[in-house]
């Protein structure tokens, strides 16, 4: 058997994962996917932008309470939601689920749930973007809770042991956690995530950055002369729109802007992955795949402990 031929059998034949299964909405709505990633291709070239933002959502949600489109739901008079958490504040992309909901609500009335929406519209922003296409199970149901004192997200400031004990406890391995930072290829952060790496004052540098990183980082950021403002700097300097593997060599050449992408290159723990796919893209897409099926899995409801929301931005029925 070829290369090729188990690649093909591995990303493209059916199978079931948890609750999911891949073709889940073949026969109840035959063009959900092909509707998604026709809304997905119309944002993508107005905002190229937007794969570091559904990656970003995608994460977020499936780290709290599972992989429920609870981080979709907007807050109202009456009731806060995730949305109102610190790491949820700058989160993007919320428009482009609200489209493909739209399209899908018309055809399909109550039939594909927010959570697929999200995972189905992430992995198609990944492969716009350069990245590997694969198959996605789907079935997810929707949540009917979102809070955001539950939202505990990893610090991009935390080591890796630490970082770690975030996704283990969600059933993913260091391995995981190493491939789907290298998300970060086409992510960018705000200037208040990474300050404290730079020269803002004097002696304060983190000496584990390229020096001329850190004075592009400065420059961008502006500290002294727009005191008030919280610029975004791309996490990957080199091919800031491209989903490849050079995030990883960036990180080997001491280019990482936020700490943990750069620790990931430091510490002996991860260290050997970062060159691994630091030298392979191919190998990196087809870490990556797995590892974005496996973070969609996490915390999946079935019928009984969730719904299809009509509107992802509110519960079927109001609280």
């Amino acid at each position: 058997m070829t290369i090729t031929t188990i690649l093909v059998f591995i990303f493209v034949l059916p199978f079931t994962f948890a609750e999911l299964r891949v073709g889940f909405y073949t026969s109840t709505c035959p063009r959900a996917e092909r509707i998604v990633r026709e809304v997905v291709e119309s944002h993508f070239t107005q905002d190229e932008s937007i794969v570091g933002g559904l990656l970003r959502l995608h994460f977020h949600d499936c780290f709290v309470r599972g992989c429920d489109a609870s981080v979709l739901i907007d807050p109202t008079r009456t009731r806060t939601s995730e949305k109102k958490a610190v790491p949820n504040l700058t989160a993007r992309g919320f428009e482009i689920i609200d489209d493909a909901k739209a399209w899908l609500e018309q055809e399909c009335p109550s039939t594909v749930s927010c959570a697929d929406i999200l995972a189905l519209a992430t992995r198609d922003s990944v492969e716009l973007a350069g990245g590997r296409w694969y198959s996605i199970p789907t079935g997810r149901k929707d949540g009917l809770l979102s809070d955001p004192a539950l939202v505990n997200l990893p610090s991009p400031s935390l080591s890796v042991s630490d970082a770690l004990q975030f996704f283990t406890a969600k059933g993913l391995t260091l391995e995981d956690m190493v491939t789907l930072l290298g998300g970060h290829t086409v992510g960018f952060a705000h200037c208040s995530m990474f300050q404290n790496r730079l020269q803002v004052v004097e002696g304060s540098v983190d000496p584990s950055m390229d020096p001329a990183l850190e004075q592009t980082l400065v420059h961008i950021c502006e500290f002294k002369r727009r005191p008030n403002s919280d610029p975004l700097a791309f996490l990957d300097q080199n091919t800031s729109f491209l989903f490849d593997n050079q995030f990883y060599n960036q990180m080997i050449l001491r280019r990482g802007v936020l700490h943990i992408d750069q620790q990931l290159a430091l510490d002996p723990l991860s260290r050997d992955m970062v060159q691994n796919f630091a030298r392979n893209d191919s190998f990196f897409q087809e870490k990556f795949a797995k590892a974005m099926i496996k973070l969609g899995s996490i915390g999946v409801l079935d019928a009984t402990d969730g719904d299809i929301r009509r509107n992802c931005r509110a519960f079927n029925i109001p609280l």
